[in-house]
């Protein structure tokens, strides 16, 4: 029997719903930025820049390993955060993460 396909539901910064298929054990911001959702990620996931700033949906945040203490620190150099804020690079994708939603963060 072939395993069903998990989703990532993503929201653009237009305001435009995407659901996309992630790759098992891609960073989060590998998965956005393949699917041409306006990342370049210049940093490639090393904590330089935050470009991969999304907002996870309230009701995922919970489910979702604790942002590290490297994460945080850089969160904190952006202008505007939130409690559900993340660094799409930070996220490891796993199928148990079937379903998540999340809004990319607009530029500032």
């Amino acid at each position: 029997m072939e395993k069903p396909i998990s989703l990532v539901r993503v929201e653009d910064r237009n305001g435009v719903s995407h659901d996309l298929e992630p790759v098992e054990g891609w960073r989060l911001m590998e998965i956005l930025r393949d699917y041409g959702m306006g990342m370049d990620n210049t940093c490639g996931g090393a904590l330089a820049c935050a470009e991969c700033h999304v907002l996870i949906d309230p009701e995922w945040v919970a489910r979702l390993p604790a942002p590290r203490e490297e994460e945080l620190e850089k969160l904190d150099e952006l202008p505007l955060v939130f409690d559900n804020s993340r660094l799409a690079c930070q996220i490891i994708w796993s199928d148990e993460y079937d379903g998540l939603r999340l809004t990319i963060a607009k530029a500032v």
